[in-house]
């Protein structure tokens, strides 16, 4: 089990660092074919969504790697399943379904990984 929550979270992190790189630094006309709703939200909006994709992105390895405050891969894989819940909302009032169900598939791979960091496998503290 340990080694499928490794990779989930593996994958995932490269998905968000994508993600969030485009999102919070590329020019957003150069975005809009891949993310058609960057052009009907504030530009800070779509720089804040990628800057948290890329944080969340960090947390779902680094703490769990470095055994240094593990409980922050949990906290990550919730941050980033608020942010897919609200995509979610968001691309179904869009009439935007495909995207919605990436959202809704994504959001239980991170549930996934934050019971899993939380009873399933817990990362134990650096002593």
């Amino acid at each position: 089990m340990n080694i499928a929550i490794w990779v989930v979270q593996i994958l995932l992190a490269v998905l968000f660092i994508q993600f969030g790189f485009m999102k919070a630094f590329l020019p957003i006309d150069s975005i809009a074919d891949q993310t058609p709703f960057v052009l009907d939200v504030p530009e800070a909006l779509v720089r804040f969504i990628g800057v948290a994709e890329l944080a969340g992105a960090l947390g779902l390895i680094l703490p769990a790697i470095t055994r240094i405050l593990p409980w922050l891969t949990i906290a990550a894989a919730g941050g980033l399943g608020t942010i897919m819940i609200l995509a979610f909302i968001f691309g179904v009032s869009r009439g935007e379904i495909p995207n919605a169900v990436m959202n809704i598939v994504l959001l239980a791979l991170l549930a996934f990984i934050a019971y899993g960091r939380w009873k399933l496998v817990p990362i134990s503290a650096r002593s």
